[in-house]
């Protein structure tokens, strides 16, 4: 019995050591995620590209993200990079990654790469698949890119003066979520800035058609600023605390473009009340800039 209790200790501390890196995995078992940044295809590392271009299978995770407002911007992808790429929606990765992303690096001993828009690890997502595939024994490395955490203070904001981060999923019929309200309130007492993360949908499935037996899937729908804002105005309607009552807005869109692009950058600063529509971006609501911001 005590040898038992002693064995289960130590798989416990290998366990754990995995996990926070002390023990090195079997190498030649590798995920490797790799940030892509936020412009296109050319914002890639150098170190992410050799990366990619010497993995057995490389992975896209296409729905927490999409570079370049584009859905099929995986073709141009492989067109620069050299590699097919099997794109990665929701399903896969949340249902099915040990089978299809996980077992050919740990069964297999396949060197996987999983591409990212921004950086791998700005998602519970993301940092999900690398705490199973550590727990597989798989070596995991990270390769940073820029995301829209650090692209942010382009609005002239202070990144050190941003609080809590908030998601602001499509309101649907009678699905109206208020739990970003006590977020961006709580920062604004604070007098610090929230970073609203507007939600897309892609390859969502069409339910109507699935009840006749098809199986359909609802046209890609990106977040508008000018949604997001008035979403947060019926949150205000519904609470009523005043938590952003008047506050100044920052609406961002193709964070990342350069104008060389024809689609360079773009911020637009104004009350909530006059936001006009703007493309599918992020939105951030002000806590007390100063002077200085």
């Amino acid at each position: 019995r005590n040898i038992q209790h002693v064995t289960e200790i130590f798989k416990k501390a290998k366990r754990l050591l995995l996990l926070t890196g002390v023990l090195s995995s079997n190498i030649n078992m590798s995920l490797h995620m790799v940030g892509l940044g936020l412009g296109d295809e050319d914002d890639i590392t150098v170190k992410g590209l050799k990366t990619v271009q010497s993995a057995d299978v490389v992975f896209l995770e296409a729905y927490t993200s999409v570079l370049g407002g584009s859905v099929d911007y995986h073709k141009r992808l492989e067109q620069v990079y050299g590699k097919p790429i099997i794109v990665a929606d929701r399903d896969l990765v949340e249902q099915q990654a040990e089978d299809l992303i996980l077992q050919p690096a740990h069964q297999e001993g396949k060197k996987v790469a999983f591409l990212v828009v921004g950086d791998p690890v700005c998602a519970t997502t993301h940092t999900d698949l690398w705490l199973r595939a550590r727990q597989l024994n798989i070596h995991v490395e990270v390769i940073h890119n820029a995301s829209i955490m650090g692209a942010a203070g382009a609005t002239g904001l202070q990144l050190y003066q941003f609080g809590q981060t908030v998601s602001l999923p499509f309101f649907d019929g009678t699905w109206r979520p208020v739990s970003f309200y006590p977020k961006i309130q709580y920062n604004r007492r604070g007098g610090l800035h929230t970073l609203c993360l507007l939600d897309i949908k892609v390859k969502e499935p069409d339910f109507e058609a699935m009840t006749k037996g098809k199986v359909r899937y609802l046209p890609p729908r990106f977040m508008t600023v000018n949604t997001a804002c008035e979403q947060l105005l019926e949150a205000e309607e519904t609470v009523g605390q005043q938590a952003y009552d008047g506050a100044l807005c920052v609406g961002l869109a193709r964070m990342g473009r350069t104008p060389s692009d024809h689609h360079d950058s773009i911020t637009v600063t104004d009350s909530q009340r006059e936001q006009e529509q703007q493309q599918q971006g992020q939105l951030i609501v002000a806590g007390a800039p100063g002077e200085l911001q």
